[in-house]
Parts: structure tokens; sequence; C-alpha cells
């Protein structure tokens, strides 16, 4: 109604200020004198027919503009009552809804777009959130159940307090604490409340470190540790204690799925731009290439049963990923498939 009304005002505005002049100017044109009866009449028959044609064309504009606002509104309103109703369920918890192509135009599509790809993080979240509890109770279950039942056996005098007893009790005591560890690093690095102590490391340095402290548990299972570091490679800008950290992970991963005779090699080598490329490559059990994209993922395994009895707390990938990335840098896993080893690659920037 502003519109029209404005509209309105304005054309009669116009139309009263230029119409009788133009229309006198012809009639003189004509051959008719100023004063002449005729030009007077022909002045009011033409301020009459213009003004009443006038009313009607707005009527008829008022008319045809209600008729579309109507349909408009209506549009309109069932898109935005379509959105308004999904992210009602959504605040409910239905992370399911999504809100259907409105076809009012490209704003209306990239909220109807923005909304829906809202619903899907929120969705993959809380998917990603029961998974992360009933992984968390699962991991927390079975140490409890452990120490308990150990210390109702020694309470009930069917399992004597001796060394071994004790050894078990003190196993799952660490296995509970090293869980909160983890859970604690791999939350503080996903949220960047981390001090990383940025310094130029030497990449072959940094491995043949790594590779000696893990050369016992190598011997152990009977696995071959081997480093090759490619020539004129520039120092990594990184926080030392941190990305061995990450390392020590793949590592001690890499040798829990390489069989006896295997070999883990540890290299380095230049990257695209200014970064290092850091890589751990076993010839062990492989991952299949459905598990692939998840394995960064918390508490996700590819063989629950057999990982869950080697005793990891089943976040060092997740551990590894967040201590990379808060570095600026990306770490990749491939794999040819089971029982064709697994390559873990860091890229991280030089100094």
């Amino acid at each position: 109604m502003t519109v029209l009304a404005t509209a309105a005002i304005t054309a009669g505005l116009v139309a009263s200020a230029l119409g009788p002049g133009l229309f006198h100017d012809h009639m003189l044109r004509a051959g008719l004198q100023d004063h002449d009866a005729a030009v007077l009449h022909a002045e009011q028959a033409f301020r009459d027919a213009s003004t009443v044609s006038f009313a009607l064309a707005l009527g008829a504009a008022a008319l045809a503009a209600a008729a579309v606002s109507v349909v408009l509104t209506r549009r309109i309103g069932r898109s935005l009552a379509a959105v308004s109703t999904a992210a009602a369920r959504v605040g409910a918890g239905a992370y399911e809804s999504r809100v259907p192509d409105p076809g009012l135009g490209a704003e209306f599509d990239n909220l109807a777009r923005s909304f829906n790809a809202m619903a899907d993080r929120l969705h993959e979240a809380d998917r990603l959130r029961a998974r992360l509890l009933a992984d968390v109770a699962h991991e927390v279950r079975t140490p409890v159940a452990t120490i308990v039942g150990y210390l109702e056996a020694v309470e009930d005098g069917l399992q004597p307090l001796d060394q071994t007893t004790i050894a078990v009790l003190r196993e799952q005591a660490a296995r509970l604490t090293r869980l909160a560890q983890d859970l604690s690093a791999v939350t503080r690095a996903e949220a960047g409340d981390l001090t990383l102590d940025l310094e130029p490391v030497p990449a072959d340095a940094l491995l043949r470190a790594v590779a000696a402290a893990a050369g016992e548990r190598a011997a152990v299972a009977g696995v071959d540790l081997e480093v090759k570091i490619a020539d004129g490679l520039r120092p990594l800008a990184v926080d030392r204690t941190r990305i061995a950290q990450v390392l020590d992970n793949l590592v001690a991963n890499a040798i829990r799925h390489t069989g006896a005779g295997g070999t883990i090699v540890l290299s380095a080598d230049r990257g695209p731009g200014e970064r290092v490329v850091l890589a751990v490559a076993d010839t062990g059990e492989g991952i299949a290439s459905e598990h692939l994209p998840h394995i960064f993922e918390r508490f996700y395994r590819a063989d629950t049963a057999r990982d869950r009895g080697r005793g990891g707390s089943g976040i060092g990938l997740a551990i590894s990923k967040a201590l990379t990335e808060a570095h600026g840098g990306t770490i990749t896993a491939a794999s040819a498939g089971p029982g064709r080893g697994a390559t873990f690659t860091l890229a991280l920037p030089g100094a």
C-alpha cells in the first residue's frame, strides 16, 4: 500500500503538471484561439477524462498488485514457515530435518542450502558425540571391571595381594590415566588451546630420535626400523616435543599392526612450496578403503576387538591429526588394502 500510494501521488503530480499544458499547446497549434469555448471545453474534457482514467487505472493496478502480493506473500510465508518449523525441529534434536528448495530466487535458495548444510553438520556432530560417549564408556568399563574384580577377589580371599595382582591393578590404573591424558590432549589441540614452542628442527635428527625411542619395542615385535632422509632438506618449523609425540604415535601404531619380519620406514623428503614431508610406512596389515576416511576420528577402529585387546586408547591418530593441524600442517593415510601395508604422511612447514 505504501508503494502504491507513493506511485499514485507521484504520477498524479507529474500528470497534472505536464498534461494540461501539453494539451493546450496542441490545441493552439491546431489553429484555435487561446480563449475559444471549444478550447476551454476540450481542456476540461481532457482533465475529466484524465482524472477518471487515472482513478480507474490506479484501482486496477491496486487490485493486480494486491493479487500478486497475496500470491508472493503466501509463497514466502510457506518458505519461511518451513525454515521456522525445521529450525524448531533441529532445536529439539531432530537433526535430520531439512528445508525444501523454495524456488523464490537466489537469496532464498542460499538460505535453504545454508540451513540444510548446518543441519547436516549438526547431525554428523551428534552422531559422533553419541559414538564418542559409547566408546568412552566401553574404554572405561573394561579396566574398571578388572580393578573391581581383582579387589573383590582379594577381599574374599580368592586372590592373594601379590606382585602379580598389584601389577594387574597398576596396569589397569595406568590405562585409565592414559585415556584421560589422551582425551585432554586431543581436546586441547582441537580447541587451539596449545602453546607451541616453534623452533627449527632438522628432520633427520627428529626421525632418528623417534626411531631410537621405538627401537626396543620394534625389536621385541621382530620388526625392522629404517630411516631414510633426502639430501638438502630445510629444517622444520615445529614444536619438537609435540611432533615427536605425533611420530611416536604413528610408529607405535605401525608396530602394533606389523607382524614379525616386517619393516617400518621413517622418511623425510621435500614437499610442495616450503614444506617438508615426513612419512611412516609399514609392510603390515594395511587398511581397507572404507576405513581410510575415518581412521583419524576418536575411538574409530577398523577391527574393534583386535585393537582393544592391544591396549591402545583409541585416539592416538586423533591426537596426531590435531597436533599436526595445530602446526599448520596436514596428515593423511594411504593403503593399498588389507595385507599390503599403510603409509601415514605429514606435510609440515619448513623453517
